[in-house]
């Protein structure tokens, strides 16, 4: 990676030959024809203990996958969007309670599904308005149309009247207000559901700050975290460095979804996801989770104060997200994590099946893509391919045995 040298994993407590078995992992799954490449980086008390490349990143181009390549990022998005937010806060702009209507007039006096058949949805009206922290931690009975599991998510994704942030070519105003008269799935706070709701905080920045959603992103949280191939499309200067994305067709074969030649992302959009518009690299992402690991300051430049960092990264939920509601689909697990402010939180390794550390904070993109940020341990690591859907295969899971296994101080 460009933006730290490598050094020898022992000198920051890490075993090289058992990093090297994650090595080994990512060429398995290249040769098996299932995953097109794949990049990943271990980080430990700042520094770069491993990073390895492998495979292609276009296989019709045979183009060899590279550290700097780009990747659609998806969800790993909302990281960023939820730091934004959070620094408006910092000035002291809305409380965490405060209900979005204050800012957003369209979400006043919310209705909320109770029933219904046939096409006809039956609502009662919310006990109270979405406030701040439903929206960050996901419990503000908003849903993603991709989830086909009621008739709200349906309504999302009809033709006439629909909400998807990712293929809108309006506004993101017009988006969020649309969004603002369907009925929630659930009474604000009271579950946990995967979300648009970090799309309607992108909107909030927007409001709040005065500037476009994209425009404030990126002058206040991605420049001056020197994230310099992080962006809502990719420009032309770097179209060669894009990834093309896939999904696994029947018997694992990989089939191209998103033709990096052709792609959405090399143009600017009017609507911007700050749920998962953004593009990234490994050495950019790096940079994110070394800002966290600071408590909110990188290369001499604080962005949020220790204390806010500290708030973010604990968990928000009444217990894990099993706790407060059916798992459906997720970038994570339901047992033994909780939710913070934009992040997951490991609560109980042994509750989640997994190797870990409570109070590490992660997510992960519907491209495969994941990172997840330990402070005990001051480890990051991220990992970068393009697969969709992330649910496909356990690499997340297997990676995270692979990186703690490596640890020998």
């Amino acid at each position: 990676m460009d933006t730290l040298p490598l050094v020898t994993p022992e000198q920051v407590g890490l075993s090289a030959a058992r990093l090297d078995r994650v090595r080994t992992w990512m060429n398995g799954w290249v040769d098996s024809g299932k995953l097109a490449g794949m990049v990943a980086c271990v980080m430990r008390n700042g520094e770069l203990a491993f990073a390895e490349v492998v495979g292609k990143s276009d296989l019709a181009r045979n183009t060899p996958m590279r550290a700097d390549t780009i990747f659609r990022i998806y969800s790993m998005t909302k990281p960023l969007t939820s730091t934004a937010i959070m620094m408006l806060y910092e000035e002291g702009r809305f409380q965490l309670d405060d209900p979005i209507s204050k800012f957003i007039p369209a979400f006043a006096n919310p209705r909320v599904m109770s029933g219904g058949s046939r096409g006809k949805i039956e609502t009662v009206p919310a006990e109270r308005e979405i406030n701040f922290r439903d929206l960050l931690t996901h419990t503000s009975g908003l849903t993603y149309g991709f989830m086909e599991s009621n008739p709200v998510d349906a309504a999302y994704r009809a033709k006439e009247g629909g909400v998807d942030f990712q293929t809108a070519d309006t506004s993101l105003k017009q988006v969020v207000e649309r969004l603002a008269q369907l009925p929630l799935i659930a009474q604000p706070g009271k579950a946990w559901n995967y979300s648009v709701s970090t799309d309607v905080l992108g909107y909030l920045v927007e409001v709040i700050s005065g500037q476009p959603f994209e425009k404030y992103l990126k002058e206040k949280v991605i420049d001056p975290l020197g994230m310099v191939d992080t962006d809502f499309h990719v420009p032309a200067a770097k179209h060669d460095r894009f990834a093309a994305n896939y999904a696994a067709g029947p018997g694992g074969r990989l089939d191209l979804i998103d033709d990096p030649a052709k792609s959405r992302y090399l143009a600017p959009r009017k609507v911007n996801s700050g749920g998962g518009g953004l593009v990234s690299t490994a050495s950019d992402y790096l940079r994110f989770c070394k800002f966290m690991l600071n408590e909110g300051e990188l290369d001499g430049v604080r962005l949020l104060g220790r204390k806010t960092v500290e708030l973010m990264t604990m968990n928000h939920l009444n217990g894990d997200m099993a706790d407060m509601g059916t798992p459906r689909f997720s970038e994570s697990t339901y047992t033994g994590i909780g939710f913070g402010l934009g992040f997951s939180v490991m609560l109980d390794p042994a509750k989640a099946y997994i190797a870990g550390t409570p109070g590490e904070y992660a997510w992960g993109g519907a491209a495969s893509t994941a990172f997840w940020i330990d402070p005990v341990e001051d480890m990051a690591v991220v990992l970068l391919t393009q697969l969709m859907p992330s649910s496909t295969y356990p690499i997340r899971r297997e990676l995270r045995v692979l990186t703690y296994q490596a640890i020998i101080d």
